[in-house]
């Protein structure tokens, strides 16, 4: 079975989701494709560390520890971290902040408690209210498809400065990861295809190796060996 987790959705502008998983076993795993970057408390032997987790453009190997629990906070696109912008952090090159105390680390010089699952809105309007995350709205209205009052130009850099990623590459990320769940779900390959907007099949398998790490068999295969990351609850992009 691929790595689980459960999810809620938040009421904060800056908040896609929030989620908590506990692992029993250490296991290597397939780091899928990520569009989104994150924060993840995570307790193991007594420690507690807060990372910040960038966006993934790729597939990658990984592994977990046992027991081990995780909280994370999955950010909106145009939400960032002016201290650690997605550039500096995506593709595995995750930072931890420093440890203040046995609940607790630092940034800006104060010492703030580790968010746990229930308390993960109010830590977020505290780094708001701190100057530690700001939005850039020109991204949101991109992915909705809303005019933008400025140059393509500017709307690009935006775009880069506050995900990481072009449009296109957060697109192309979006859609493998939706035909993944649609695939996981028991939908025919044909139809992912289909309600995907792929060319093919084999362009649905070139972006799903590329961005998941699997083809559509092995992801159907409910005997594999191979264990996927986090497919949070999704639908069409």
């Amino acid at each position: 079975m691929d790595l689980m987790c459960d999810e809620r959705q938040s009421d904060s502008p800056f908040v896609e989701r929030i989620w908590r998983s506990q692992s029993e076993q250490a296991a290597s795993f397939i780091s899928m494709a990520e569009s989104h970057w994150s924060i993840v408390v995570t307790r193991y032997l007594g420690r507690s560390t807060l990372t910040v987790r960038g966006p993934e453009t790729r597939a990658t190997p990984a592994e977990g520890h046992a027991d081990a629990e995780f909280i994370g906070i999955q950010f909106k696109p145009g939400a960032f971290m002016p201290d650690l912008p997605a550039k500096m952090i995506m593709d595995r090159r995750d930072t931890n902040l420093p440890e203040a105390g046995d609940n607790s680390f630092w940034l800006h010089g104060s010492a703030w408690q580790f968010p746990d699952f229930e308390n993960a809105d109010t830590f977020v309007d505290r780094l708001v209210r701190d100057g530690s995350l700001v939005r850039d709205p020109v991204v949101e209205n991109v992915l909705q498809g809303e005019p933008v009052e400025t140059s393509l130009r500017t709307v690009q850099r935006r775009f880069l400065q506050a995900t990481g990623l072009t449009h296109g590459d957060f697109y192309q990320i979006e859609r493998a990861r939706y035909a993944t769940a649609l695939l996981k779900e028991g939908v025919p390959i044909l139809d992912t295809v289909y309600r995907t907007g792929y060319f093919d099949q084999p362009h649905l398998t070139r972006s799903l190796k590329r961005f998941i790490g699997l083809a559509p068999a092995q992801i159907i295969d409910q005997r594999r060996a191979e264990l996927l990351s986090f497919l949070y609850k999704t639908g069409p992009f």
